[in-house]
């Protein structure tokens, strides 16, 4: 985890949403995990390092959610169709629910369509980020 680097902008962005009152939260495929590339322990560690670099800088994600099955996994335990693998909704209406959240004041960035996709089926915008700069993107946004 030595080597990890934030995302251009993303520390800022993430600063930016808490100041306005937005719950951080992520959601997250890790397929790796049914594909037995690594387990569970280990996206853990990697989300409470996370957790725990964006904190340091000033900036608070306030909840993990992550997915680790994948229909074509290797591990038994994991290998399945889910309904919190996005592009299904399950992990944003788990947030939605477990945190109070507004459907209609929240929205997802992602960097797949898989992730937008998964927005309209939990019917929050979902906006597409291909660019370097997560604060710049962020700050065009209709939010």
């Amino acid at each position: 985890m030595e080597d990890f680097q934030a995302i251009n902008g993303a520390v800022e962005a993430v600063s930016s949403l808490n100041t306005l009152g937005y719950k951080v939260i992520v959601v997250s495929n890790q397929s790796g995990v049914a594909r037995g590339y690594f387990g569970e322990d280990a996206v853990l560690g990697f989300n409470h390092h996370l957790q725990k670099y964006y904190a340091q800088h000033g900036a608070v994600i306030d909840h993990f959610y992550y997915c680790p099955f994948h229909p074509q996994g290797s591990v038994d335990a994991y290998s399945q169709e889910h309904d919190d693998r996005k592009p299904n909704a399950g992990m944003i209406e788990k947030a939605i629910r477990e945190h109070n959240i507004s459907r209609e004041k929240s929205f997802l960035i992602g960097d797949k369509k898989t992730d937008i996709l998964a927005a309209q089926k939990a019917k929050i915008s979902g906006f597409l980020f291909n660019e370097e700069n997560l604060f710049d993107f962020l700050k065009n946004l209709p939010l």
